[in-house]
């Protein structure tokens, strides 16, 4: 049993590190989704958010799992600076819309303070050039309930006004842990703030 799941981890891992996503100058392709803000669904489009300012695209792998819960609450706790900053934050992930209603309102991880977005046919993750691998079979989230989609691997993406990928930052090529995403993403964003 515990080679088989260590084969599962490996497999996993390796289809992670065949990645090429987007890089800086990269133009970023338009997509639109049904996401969910504090638990209410609407329509999220790439292009009507860069007319506020530069975006913050990040792709997790699900909902109510350990390292996603820690960069969804790490989004929410520095949601006023990055509204300081000019910069929208949008959350992807091949959840379905109905999980991500429960997660955008959870006051333990987005808080209803920025919005998540539903890819399951991974449209947006494939578009942006991420992979995804399979979870799985039964595996659950941190509530018990079971993870019935593929995980794409974690990426956030800083997008200027202008469409250009401004950054790209990757769990898997630069080793960083969810809450230094966060970190990271804000530095870019104050950094577009002030010039």
């Amino acid at each position: 049993m515990k080679k088989l799941a260590l084969g599962l981890a490996l497999s996993c891992l390796l289809a992670f590190t065949t990645t090429a996503a987007l890089k800086p100058a990269d133009q970023a392709p338009d997509f639109s989704a049904r996401a969910s803000l504090a638990g209410k669904e609407f329509g999220f489009t790439l292009q009507d958010a860069l007319k506020k300012g530069p975006v913050v695209v990040y792709f997790y792998p699900s909902a109510y799992t350990q390292g996603c819960d820690i960069e969804a609450h790490a989004f929410a706790q520095d949601k006023e600076k990055f509204d300081a900053a000019g910069a929208t934050i949008i959350g992807v992930s091949a959840d379905s819309i109905a999980r991500l209603n429960q997660f955008s309102a959870d006051p333990d991880y987005c808080a209803g303070k920025f919005p998540v977005a539903s890819d399951p046919e991974h449209k947006i993750s494939t578009s942006y050039s991420l992979n995804a691998s399979a979870a799985r079979a039964g595996m659950k989230d941190v509530r018990g309930v079971e993870i019935d989609h593929d995980f794409v691997e974690r990426t956030t993406f800083v997008i200027g006004k202008d469409h250009k990928v401004v950054a790209t930052l990757s769990s898997v090529d630069d080793k960083i842990t969810p809450a230094q995403h966060v970190q990271k993403a804000l530095e870019i964003v104050r950094k577009l703030a002030a010039k």
